[in-house]
């Protein structure tokens, strides 16, 4: 989610644009999800429908004109739209949870970002100061990230529940009696928006409710942590006081949270129970005018059995979720500056004025060493990589070659010079600021799996951490690098993945096989097909070659460095790069690495 500016404690109009952008942008990632949520609905619509319709027909045609069979045959029909209705309910449970979960790890992950820039800031700030920065973080991550995973749930339900019984059963009362929208639809409409003036105030309370919530956990996180110099300075009173205070603070913002509900009842009231009242009152009216007794028993079935238990529903679930998801997710959404990256979603790298984009990768005199008194392992190192580009680096052990790979990914900072990509600089932002995969992923040469399925093994680096079922570029990927077989022997996507049980070369093929799916445009491979034979490691590396993007490929055999547009060779002070007949010409090291490995045998 976009970042938004921190505004005063109480939910403003400067937030409420981005927040619901950014919730816009969040639904907009997922059309899938959303056209079945919207197609199993239909199916609790119709039930609505068939519900006061088939009441009126069965007493009408049926039961009121002696004829009982007809009378059965509709009440029939309203049980089998009561079967499909449930049918759809089930599966509507299940989409509602493909959005809620990615919500919540897009949060936790928002939240663990800020917690780890408030503890560095604290940590490199003068004086040390013994308040714990990130104590506030324990209330976000176990309690508001919580609250708003199923604050949302709950508006998702609630919301489709109300706007879909309000379709099926305005269709059916127009259906039945267009007079009877007279009598119904304008209490409702007052109801609502009765209920639509109390979201702000109930959400300002909430806000405050919460506020003090972080405040009152930051306090009590920091006393516990102090204890021994509470005691020895002899301040217990003075704490308790303080934290007394903060106890008060968060039940004042309570009781007036609980006086706002209030308006919930009156909007109920009025949009909810005075429609069957005047319903009753009208009925000679309605009688008088062709409405028929079945019709007036229809009309009382919706509005008694479908529009007030969804409007029970919204008012109560939107007036409380809604209120706090606002708020906690605003609260969520502060916190660091603008420099700290935090994970989000994947930002293309912008046009600057119609110029050629910037090379993928640049290193400006890049110099590392493992100390202050160590010999640089690179030093002074310039190269160029364009979008698109295939770079090989190669060298003996120790040259330095898994240390450029840390450094493109930005798992370590030069000592001195610079990397870029895209035209930016890699290094920004406290020490243990999380690492952008959307940009660059790399692939060590000890690779990563986790117990879990092939599938989520496969999709965590996607910017959801998931596919839409069906989604075949899952497959493609693991045919892609050759890893299709492993894949049927572990039981298809949905096998279950073992780390324990896979050597080290299948673990580098699931992990082959992720870093390929990822959307990042530049792939770092360090030794990645290293435990893979040299027919699997050329199919792994032409499938990352035909990937669109930038490929920097640190070779185990110098077979890797043939195939690439260009070779880095790292050689000390006579480090040299070009294209295989270049360096050939004027790097003795390459030549004895080409010409040790042209007179092994090829197995």
């Amino acid at each position: 989610m976009a970042e938004a500016p921190a505004v005063h404690p109480v939910a403003g109009r400067h937030r409420r644009p981005g927040l619901v952008g950014a919730g816009l942008r969040f639904l907009a990632r997922r059309p899938r999800v959303l056209g079945a949520l919207a197609g199993w609905s239909l199916l609790e619509g119709a039930h609505t429908f068939a519900l006061g319709f088939a009441l009126a027909r069965a007493l009408d045609d049926g039961f009121l004109a002696g004829r009982p069979a007809t009378g059965l045959w509709w009440l029939a029909v309203a049980a089998a739209a009561l079967a499909v209705g449930a049918l759809g309910m089930a599966r509507v449970y299940r989409q509602v949870a493909a959005l809620t979960e990615p919500l919540r790890d897009e949060l936790v992950r928002r939240v663990v970002g800020r917690g780890l820039y408030e503890a560095v800031t604290a940590a490199v700030a003068p004086g040390g100061s013994r308040h714990t920065p990130g104590s506030g973080v324990v209330s976000r991550l176990t309690h508001q990230v919580e609250i708003a995973r199923d604050s949302f749930a709950g508006i998702v339900m609630v919301s489709r529940s109300f706007l879909v019984t309000l379709a099926g059963a305005v269709t059916g009362l127009a259906a039945l009696a267009p007079r009877l929208l007279l009598v119904v639809l304008p209490p409702l409409l007052a109801g609502l928006a009765v209920f639509a003036a109390t979201l702000g105030p109930l959400a300002r309370r909430q806000r405050a409710v919460l506020v003090a919530d972080e405040e009152l956990a930051g306090e009590t996180g920091t006393m516990v942590s102090a204890l021994r110099d509470i005691a020895a300075c002899g301040a217990q009173e003075t704490v308790r006081r303080t934290v007394l205070r903060r106890v008060e603070t968060e039940r004042r913002a309570a009781v007036s949270l609980a006086r706002w509900g209030v308006a919930r009842a009156l909007a109920l009231g009025v949009g909810g129970r005075l429609p069957v009242v005047l319903l009753l009152v009208c009925a000679p009216w309605l009688l008088r005018h062709g409405v028929s007794a079945g019709a007036l028993a229809g009309a009382l079935t919706y509005l008694t059995q479908a529009l007030l238990p969804a409007l029970q529903s919204l008012v109560h679930g939107l007036g409380g979720a809604g209120a706090r998801l606002t708020v906690v997710i605003g609260r969520l959404r502060e916190g660091a500056p603008a420099g700290v990256p935090l994970p989000g979603p994947s930002r293309a790298p912008a046009v600057r004025g119609g110029r050629p984009a910037p090379p993928a990768l640049t290193l400006r005199r890049l110099t590392f060493a493992y100390g202050t008194a160590a010999r640089p392992v690179l030093c002074g190192l310039d190269l160029t990589v364009p979008a698109g580009g295939r770079l090989a680096v190669v060298g003996p052990s120790g040259a330095g070659k898994s240390t450029l790979a840390l450094l493109i990914a930005g798992l370590l900072r030069p000592t001195g010079g610079e990397v870029l990509l895209d035209g930016r600089p890699v290094v920004a932002g406290p020490p243990g600021a999380p690492l952008r995969a959307e940009e660059r992923v790399l692939i060590p040469q000890e690779a990563y799996v986790f117990t879990g399925t092939v599938r989520e093994n496969l999709c965590c680096l996607l910017p959801d951490r998931t596919a839409p079922p069906g989604d075949p570029s899952l497959l493609g990927a693991v045919v892609a690098v050759g890893a299709a077989e492993l894949v049927d022997r572990l039981g298809g996507l949905d096998g279950q993945v073992e780390p324990a049980s896979l050597s080290a070369g299948e673990r580098q093929q699931l992990a082959l096989a992720r870093a390929w799916l990822s959307p990042a445009p530049l792939a770092v491979l360090d030794e990645a097909t290293s435990r893979l034979d040299p027919a699997a490691e050329e199919h792994a590396e032409r499938a990352f070659a035909e990937r669109p993007g930038t490929l920097v490929v640190v070779a185990h055999r110098i077979s890797s460095a043939l195939r690439a547009d260009r070779v880095l060779v790292l050689d000390g002070e006579r480090t040299a790069c070009g294209t295989h007949a270049e360096l050939v010409q004027r790097s003795a090291l390459y030549r004895d690495l080409t010409a040790g490995w042209t007179a092994g045998p090829r197995v």
